[in-house]
């Protein structure tokens, strides 16, 4: 719950989540429960207990066995019913779930898309590893190519209006999730930012996509495609 020139705005937060069983706890308790009114995780077809975790820490657990972060993403906005903000964060721990406050303010303030930037905050070694780091520069050089706006990340904390993003029409059910989304908001002249936010490495486990070299290569492939799609989009004839 944020205020919003003095209007009361509802925030649900989701979190997709895939064989998180010892982070997705500690992720849920951190939330700010005072302007965070609900939190949905999505079970992408977790191995372990994730599901239980998750809802053992005040939850609402959502499933959503079809692979895929856009994918787990999709389904916690359907499950979310009318709120007026979304909140996203990854369920790995790697954020730090008490700076949704920073995200939220700008939202309040009249911003329609709010992306928390790793590169421009305090991160710890390790936590962002080079090809992440190259894939960021990319991916930010070309869009500002082809929109004159400079993102400096595509990481995954956000929060965007629940209206924004109903404009947006996301599609995408893999990696392009995050690139689709931003590009898709500066195509529609939304007021977007960026704000500096924390990162450290992923207190258990490897990361599912910058964790070996063959993930980050997939990842990389796909956050290409999806630029070249949403900055060129094909329009239909007129006959």
């Amino acid at each position: 719950m944020i205020l919003a020139g003095g209007v009361v705005l509802r925030v649900v937060a989701v979190i997709p989540a895939l064989d998180e069983e010892a982070s997705v706890g500690g992720v849920i308790a951190a939330i700010p429960r005072e302007i965070v009114d609900e939190v949905i995780v999505v079970d992408n077809g977790s191995r372990d207990a994730t599901a239980q975790r998750a809802a053992q820490a005040g939850a609402r657990v959502v499933a959503e066995p079809g692979r895929g972060y856009g994918a787990a993403c999709l389904a916690g906005i359907a499950a979310a019913g009318d709120p007026d903000v979304f909140l996203f964060l990854d369920a790995d721990h790697s954020d730090d779930p008490r700076e949704a406050a920073l995200l939220l303010e700008r939202i309040g303030g009249g911003y329609d898309l709010v992306v928390g930037s790793r590169v421009l905050g305090r991160r710890e070694p390790g936590a962002l590893p080079p090809q992440s780091l190259f894939g960021n520069w990319l991916a930010a050089t070309l869009i500002r190519m082809r929109f004159g706006f400079r993102y400096t990340d595509l990481g995954p904390f956000r929060a965007i209006r629940a209206d924004a993003l109903r404009r947006l029409g996301m599609r995408d059910r893999n990696y392009g999730w995050t690139i689709e989304m931003q590009m898709k908001a500066l195509r529609h002249g939304m007021r977007v930012c960026e704000v500096p936010v924390s990162y450290r490495p992923r207190p258990a486990g490897r990361s599912k996509v910058t964790g070996s070299l063959v993930g980050g290569a997939r990842a990389g492939a796909k956050i290409l495609l999806t630029f070249v799609r949403h900055a060129f989009p094909i329009r239909p004839s007129a006959g």
